[in-house]
């Protein structure tokens, strides 16, 4: 498989250290969440970071998948990824993933096709796919 971009980030003591990646970019303190247990004031967490980055390729991929169909919204699209955490009851954890998109000025059929093309070519969903439970929400 031909690779297209690689980059990477180091992590220093875990949900309370701070993370790094490789061009400096990204240089952020994280704490445990006040939901799990910890102080997390003012800090990122896993589950945001993760939030983030899959929120960002969702959208750029349903841009793509609306520029290759044609099609443009009447204002810019917006994703918000819910991601969830929860026992798995076997001592581990998983996660779970709630996308919201809105898709200003486009029909609901249409708005839904595209965003079930985006979700099989968007990068993040497909990583996941099997492994997490996804929802997608049309707002």
């Amino acid at each position: 498989m031909k690779t297209l971009y690689q980059t990477s980030a180091s992590v220093t003591g875990g949900r309370n250290g701070k993370v790094t990646s490789e061009d400096g970019a990204l240089s952020l303190e994280v704490r445990m969440p006040k939901e799990l247990g910890g102080n997390g004031a003012g800090y990122t967490n896993p589950e945001q970071l993760f939030a983030a980055g899959y929120a960002a390729c969702f959208d750029s991929a349903l841009n793509l998948v609306m520029h290759q169909a044609g099609v443009k919204a009447a204002e810019p699209t917006t994703v918000k990824a819910n991601i969830s955490l929860h026992p798995d009851g076997k001592g581990g954890f998983v996660l779970g993933a709630n996308l919201q998109i809105s898709l200003p000025g486009i029909e609901t059929v249409r708005a839904q096709e595209l965003i079930d093309t985006a979700h099989n070519i968007c990068p993040y969903s497909n990583a996941i796919r099997g492994n997490i439970e996804v929802a997608l929400e049309l707002v």
